[in-house]
């Protein structure tokens, strides 16, 4: 929206009404860059004031990485007498080189921002209360405690973040597990749930298989869902390297985006309807044998089901169901099938869907059929959207897994006792020992966060546990986040207890009506402490402590332990982890879960291999991220996961995966044996050599310690080794002596299998199109029909129920636009963190809808426009009317960083400190009118396809 006066006291001379063009470019020839702010009026936004500090102390630099997106920039902050003042973007970093986007430049506020938490709250009798933290942690344990022996461990749910360190997260998944719990889960059921899903029963590993920087070797890039200009701006720098260097641009997108303004060729698809536009494209490549066969024959399982499939989506069914013409979907086929290498980005355009697992799954199939996978310049480059969210992901704070994506099966529980040195029966012990709708909760996935407060509001009866959510930590995630917003408030309502631990309130802790029993605990920032991250490309970066926690904050693993210490788990879980004056040792964390992340190989990444790597980061080329020379020389920046075997063995990390062309132990691979050796009396083992120097020169199934005797090969693990290995595999073998024998033959440890796209235990075994809850087309439901409600886990999930209500009540008459929700560039998520930053509130100030011109004209709106957003479910939104080409007739698109208001009412946040932690920005949350849907596979929810009716204000 345009850049407007907020204040009325204005300075002579200051004209005002810039627009966001206007204002970077005038901030950006001043000397003080974005800091010029006084061209803007007085009273639009109060200035932020650091502590006054001595010209004379030293200034100290900080090696440390942003805490925003996935890309990992490095940052070099300036300290002066324990006070942050500066901050450079590195220039000798090798992702970000130097660049920087709006949020990672306005990243040191966080150290001194007003608007934080400053002290332990507690809300009683409608008003707020300062605590210690020792009266805190024992209200709030006690409360845990009184509800357990109650309504059992599954009446407390833990939420958790994607801005915890690799080493917090894992904690936190730990915690959830002494705890007795599977209710734990975070940002990523909401983004890339069903790329985890999709991608990792597609070939093995649900991540990004290449990086930013191998994006300078595409031929051809195609973006599907994916706006990097706003989400990633320092991604775009790789992107359009690659670019300049000859790749084909070609940007699928419902609205005409920053990003598709740099393709070569744009295509507008209608919301929801990717898989008939991979589909179409498949159709044309099969049709003209653009297909690569001879990859096909040795490394993929199923593809003759998906021509079959494919034959239904001629050009003329695809134009459609998509609106792209014939001749377009046949320009961009040709275009892929004639500038290969090539990859494919996408990010949450194609995942929050419905039908978001299979949309991945499409993705997949088609980097296969054109045997783009396992190279330089293909692959698929998932770009994630927190700057741990792989992490988090990776160390399981999710509701259906453990560290390292080891499920929930007794064996996996096994493992993870073995790792803690603790008695299986002891952890079993700590869950609730019955059974419920005929599962037992140790073995079964928790309720999602995109549906906690369904947990909170069902029925008792038909959901998979004892009692319903009586008390949940909302720790480092915003509730604005998800869809439903008038069930969120109720839920928050309802609960017993709600515990925010955060830097800041969020609308956990304000959006409810409540006069009593919500706690905010003050969390330190991850600039106050150390750790590490992941980045999208799976590459570990160490962070390290820029400044002590500001206020009364604590590290989320400080608070962590005196949970645990007042609970009574705290010997258990700090078993083997050293903690001086509460606060436990991170590396001794990072040297736990090394001891047990076989499966993805999070084991050769020692707290010492991490530091080397960020004390020399300087060394890491920016074209492949290998060291050419130095102390690392011949090792991939951050050993990129799976960093295989031991820190001893010193692998060098995995850049590209299912690289066949590199020895294993040189990061080759191929694809994962982990769907069995067979599937309908067929072989799924590839009939391909695998990764360079495989001793078997063809497929073979995963290594266990039978398959070492087998092969003679018992005999060259140690002693020691032999102890851990007896009756294990290379998954669960804690010494890793399985992994190191197995490569030292040139095998891969889980085995070389060929990649699938028929996923025989998922509702639907291969892709196929099925029209959105709320559909638009009333006229393709019958062809193309959601799914049977159906029970997911714990929860009933309504699919047709919803979409036959739609056209029995005309919800599709009544309320015929799309709408659809995406990023900005200025702010991040929740918005919670980003508008309570003076520098990037400056930027965007007000919630906006985006509409097309012809259907404002039809609804006498103007550019500007105070109008309300009505939503089928009964929400009534209101913001600005952008009135804009970008989004096509009769679709509309909202920003989803907003929050503060709520159906009009201005929500009441806390003064902490004698200052309102009100952020400077607020205004409604796109997701109080978004709709009900979740994927059946991973309850991921659908954000980008609803319905709704815009009017005049």
């Amino acid at each position: 929206m345009k850049l407007t006066r907020k204040g009325t006291s204005v300075q002579s001379g200051n004209a005002l009404g810039l627009n966001r063009r206007q204002f970077l470019k005038n901030a950006g020839i001043t000397t003080g860059g974005i800091a010029a702010a006084s061209m803007l009026g007085a009273g639009m936004v109060r200035k932020a004031e650091a502590k006054a500090v001595s010209a004379e102390g030293p200034i100290e630099q900080v090696k440390t990485i942003c805490s925003h997106c996935s890309v990992g920039c490095g940052i070099y902050a300036e300290v002066q007498n324990g006070v942050w003042t500066g901050q450079e973007p590195a220039f000798d970093h090798p992702i970000n080189r130097g660049g920087h986007c709006a949020k990672g430049a306005s990243i040191r506020h966080h150290g001194h921002s007003e608007k934080r938490v400053k002290y332990p709250m507690k809300l009683e009798g409608g008003k707020w209360k300062k605590l210690s933290w020792d009266q805190a942690i024992n209200e709030i344990g006690d409360q845990m405690l009184k509800i357990r022996e109650e309504s059992g461990p599954d009446s407390i749910y833990f939420m958790g973040s994607a801005k915890f360190s690799n080493e917090q997260a894992y904690l936190y998944r730990k915690f959830a597990a002494m705890w007795g719990t599977n209710n734990v889960d975070h940002s990523a059921r909401i983004c890339h749930s069903t790329t985890v899903a999709g991608v990792a029963n597609t070939w093995g590993y649900g991540a990004q298989t290449n990086s930013y920087n191998d994006m300078h070797n595409c031929k051809a890039m195609l973006f599907i869902g994916s706006n990097a200009a706003e989400a990633h701006p320092v991604a775009m720098s790789h992107v359009l390297t690659g670019k300049e260097r000859g790749a084909k641009m070609i940007v699928v997108d419902p609205r005409f985006t920053r990003t598709a303004a740099h393709a070569d060729e744009y295509v507008h698809i209608r919301p929801g309807t990717d898989i008939p536009f991979i589909y179409g494209l498949l159709w044309h490549i099969f049709e003209n044998g653009w297909e690569d066969n001879d990859f096909i024959r040795r490394r993929v399982y199923g593809m003759e089901a998906i021509r079959e499939e494919v034959k239904k989506y001629t050009p003329e069914e695809v134009e459609d169901l998509t609106s792209v013409s014939g001749e377009q979907m046949y320009r961009v086929a040709k275009m892929l099938a004639e500038h290969r290498p090539g990859t494919i980005v996408w990010c949450m355009g194609g995942t929050q869907h419905t039908v978001g697992n299979a949309n991945t799954r499409a993705y997949c199939i088609l980097q296969l059929a054109l045997g783009n996978m396992g190279v330089s310049g293909g692959g698929a480059n998932i770009f994630r959207g927190h700057d741990n969210v792989q992490g988090a992901t990776d160390f399981g704070l999710l509701f259906d897994n453990l560290p390292g994506y080891y499920g929930l099966s007794e064996g996996a529980w096994k493992h993870w006792s073995n790792v803690w040195n603790l008695e299986f029966d002891w952890v079993k012990g700590r869950f609730d020992q019955g059974s419920h709708l005929g599962k037992v909760p140790m073995n079964t996935p928790g309720i999602p966060c995109s549906r906690w407060h369904d947990g909170v509001l069902e029925d008792k009866a038909k959901i998979g546990q004892k009692d319903n959510i009586r008390l949940a930590f909302f720790w480092g995630q915003s509730v604005n986040t998800e869809t439903r917003g008038r069930e969120v408030r109720e839920a928050l309502n309802k609960m017993d207890t709600v515990v925010v631990v955060d830097p800041y309130p969020t609308m956990a802790g304000v959006m409810h009506q409540r006069k009593d029993g919500v706690y905010l605990l003050p969390a330190a920032t991850q600039f106050e402490t150390y750790g590490s991250i992941s980045a999208s490309n799976r590459s570990l970066q160490w962070r390290s402590k820029v400044i002590e926690p500001m206020f009364e904050s604590l590290p989320d693993h400080v608070i962590m332990y005196k949970i645990a210490k007042k609970v009574g788990m705290a010997d258990q879980m700090f078993k083997h982890i050293q903690v001086n004056n509460d606060e436990p040792l991170v590396e001794d964390i990072t040297r736990e879960f090394n001891k047990g992340m076989w499966t993805i190989g999070y084991t050769g990444q020692s707290p010492e291999r991490l530091k080397q790597h960020q004390e020399n980061w300087h060394l890491f080329s920016w074209e492949d991220l290998k060291a050419p020379g130095g102390a690392v020389k011949g090792e991939t920046y951050g050993l990129p996961w799976p960093c295989w075997g031991t820190p001893e063995l010193k692998h060098p990390g995995t850049h590209i995966l299912y690289d066949t062309s590199k020895h294993v132990m040189e990061g080759g691979g191929n694809f994962r044996a982990r769907f069995g050796v067979e599937h309908d009396g067929v072989s799924i083992l590839a009939e391909d050599a695998g990764s360079k120097g495989n001793y078997f020169q063809d497929g073979f199934p995963e290594f266990t310690a039978d398959m070492l005797k087998q092969l003679g090969w018992w005999d060259e693990l140690t002693a020691e080794e032999k102890q851990h290995a007896e009756g294990k595999n290379w998954k669960t073998d804690i010494s890793g002596g399985i992994q190191r024998v197995a490569m030292k033959h040139g095998c891969i440890p889980f085995g070389n299998a060929k990649a699938r796209v028929k996923v025989w235990t998922f509702p639907d075994e291969i892709p196929v199109h099925r029209e959105p809850l709320y559909t638009p087309r009333r006229d393709l439901i019958a062809k193309y029909p959601t799914h049977e409600d159906m029970q997911v886990h714990r929860l009933p999930t309504l699919f047709k129920s919803i979409q036959d209500r739609v056209i029995s009540e005309n919800l599709d008459k009544k309320f015929p636009l799309v709408v659809t929700s995406g990023r900005l560039v200025e702010y991040e998520g929740g918005g919670e963190e980003t508008r309570s930053n003076p520098w990037l509130a400056e930027l965007q100030q007000e919630m906006f809808v985006e509409i097309n011109p012809v259907d404002a004209a039809d609804r006498g709106i103007r550019d500007g426009d105070d109008v309300k957003l009505k939503s089928p479910e009964g929400a009534v939104i209101g913001m600005k009317a952008m009135v804009t080409e970008r989004v096509s007739v009769g679709e509309t698109f909202m920003p989803y960083h907003f929050a503060g208001v709520f159906e009009g009412e201005e929500l009441q946040y806390p003064e902490s400190g004698g200052i309102s932690t009100k952020p400077y920005v607020v205004g409604e949350s796109a997701n109080t009118a978004l709709t009900y849907g979740y994927d059946p596979v991973t309850q991921m929810q659908e954000t980008k396809v609803s319905l709704c009716e815009i009017v005049k204000a």
